[in-house]
């Protein structure tokens, strides 16, 4: 009887191991963002700026987005929980847009390249996620 029941559960689907490393890099580059915040908060303001107590207060924040973003990410990854893993990542693509955005309007495209890069990519394994 437990044999019947074993092979009436779905198989997890698999992921292409690009898709996955993709998953992996993303989520330690969203790591380093955290831990650089954490820190070197100073680099997070623009050169000749000073830290103030408002800066490191929002650093905090950048360090909390990303280090539980990326934990999730791997956690979720090493879970196979697949559906969720493509949520987060939507989620992650919606966050770098937006600090593309924002970095474009207060002249600090520097990074643009890398982030647009980054968010598309993670959109694409996101989707072939999604068709797995």
């Amino acid at each position: 009887m437990s044999h019947i029941i074993q092979s009436a559960k779905p198989k997890a689907a698999r992921i292409p191991w690009w898709v996955v490393t993709i998953v992996i890099l993303g989520a330690l580059l969203t790591a380093s963002g955290g831990i650089l915040a954490l820190v070197r908060p100073d680099m997070l303001v623009g050169s000749g700026a000073s830290m103030n107590q408002a800066a490191y207060i929002y650093a905090g924040y950048l360090v909390s987005r990303d280090l539980a973003l990326a934990a999730m990410l791997l956690a979720t990854l090493a879970l196979r929980a697949y559906r969720v893993l493509a949520g987060l990542m939507a989620l992650t693509v919606l966050t770098q847009v937006i600090d593309a955005i924002v970095d474009a309007t207060t002249g600090r495209a520097t990074l643009l390249p890398m982030i647009l890069v980054f968010a598309v990519a993670y959109l694409i394994a996101a989707v072939r996620i999604r068709q797995a």
